[in-house]
């Protein structure tokens, strides 16, 4: 693969699969609760009405915090959730309609940028606060009004908003944690074209130095020795010549590579992207295959370095053969990889056969050749 190809589409970040994971999870979870609520407080459909309001307000809360969004409607969630519990309280008669503004606001405050315990106390504070306003309800029970209207919602909703700052934080290192491979991996794919362009030089750059020399001699023989003139000229030709070769053999990766050396270099790229990577040795490789087996290995490893979310390599060697398998595959059908392309079509005129699976998020790339 050319070290110049666009970079890949990226696949979702691990943070994105975690809020999915917890919305399939506890949406269901969470409505059959609010159900419950609209069930036991609820006397007639105009209170079911008003109290599934608070519930629909939580399960659109927790949607958009899946989606990673939730501040985008938190002020009217907090608004219709914050109106239900004081209409529950001494209307309704109900003691469960806190749901609503206990879970909004535990997915809400540990959002905030700024005053996130102020929030919260403001939150326990009002929570309680229209619990006590029970008490304003003549022949009420006073100890059952603050076990049941005021301690057990304020206890459980401080529960929940406590509960979610360490949540956040954990996503938060997720995140970090993401980025920090995402530069790993680029600097992998950087050290790549590093090297790329330093074989570039080391077959250019002797060249240019060598023709310098030989055509300021050329030039100083020309009329004391033409004979000797014309030769530096013909090597000079056939330098010039063998460079070319060898700079197409590069950019096509056809370049005589050593096994040995592009396995230690794939480890290398692979540990500094935090990718683990084993290397099994099944028998010692034939030196015929060793130079295209090299070429495989170096052109999968750039594919799973700029293609792939991966978290392991394997590598197992035989005689004649190599099989190169990683996970974190795109989840999509196979790309048109243009570098292993050209290498098939290499593989295939050495009478080998190249093969590309994609199967339950893992990748394979194999190379045969016959003994």
């Amino acid at each position: 693969m050319s070290p110049t190809h666009a970079a890949p589409e990226k696949t979702e970040p691990a943070q994105g699969q975690l809020r999915k994971l917890n919305l399939t999870m506890f949406l269901p979870l969470l409505a059959a609760a609010g159900a419950v609520v609209v069930a036991t407080d609820a006397r007639s459909w105009w209170e079911a009405l008003a109290l599934g309001a608070g519930v629909v307000a939580a399960l659109v809360a927790f949607v958009r915090w899946a989606a990673g969004d939730v501040l985008r409607v938190a002020l009217p969630c907090l608004v219709v959730t914050a109106a239900v519990w004081p209409f529950s309280v001494l209307v309704v008669d109900g003691s469960a309609a806190f749901y609503g503004i206990s879970i909004v606001s535990s997915l809400v405050i540990p959002q905030l940028s700024r005053h996130r315990g102020a929030a919260a106390l403001a939150l326990a504070v009002y929570v309680a606060a229209v619990g006590a306003t029970r008490l304003l309800v003549p022949h009420e029970d006073v100890p059952s009004v603050l076990v049941h209207y005021v301690l057990i919602p304020t206890g459980i909703t401080v529960a929940l908003i406590g509960l979610r700052f360490p949540n956040k934080r954990f996503y938060d290192v997720v995140t970090e944690l993401e980025e920090a491979r995402e530069r790993e991996g680029e600097l992998a794919v950087i050290r790549e074209r590093v090297r790329f362009a330093s074989d570039l030089h080391d077959i250019q750059g002797h060249t240019l130095h060598v023709v310098k020399l030989k055509t300021a001699l050329a030039q100083k023989l020309v009329d004391s020795d033409t004979e000797r003139a014309k030769q530096e000229l013909r090597e000079i030709h056939a330098l010039v010549s063998d460079t070319i070769t060898q700079t197409k053999e590069l950019a096509y990766a056809q370049r005589r590579l050593n096994l040995s050396a592009e396995l230690e270099n794939a480890r290398n790229l692979f540990e500094a992207a935090g990718i683990q990577v084993r290397i099994d040795r099944e028998a010692d490789v034939d030196p015929g295959a060793s130079e295209l087996l090299g070429q495989v290995l170096r052109e999968t490893t750039t594919n799973i370095l700029r293609h792939a979310q991966a978290t392991q390599v394997r590598i197992t060697l035989s005689e004649s053969s190599i099989t190169i398998v990683n996970d974190g595959a795109q989840q999509a059908p196979l790309p048109e990889l243009r570098g292993l392309a050209a290498l098939e079509q290499r593989v295939t005129a050495d009478g080998g056969e190249l093969t590309v699976e994609q199967n339950n998020g893992q990748f394979l790339t194999g190379a045969a050749f016959p003994h």
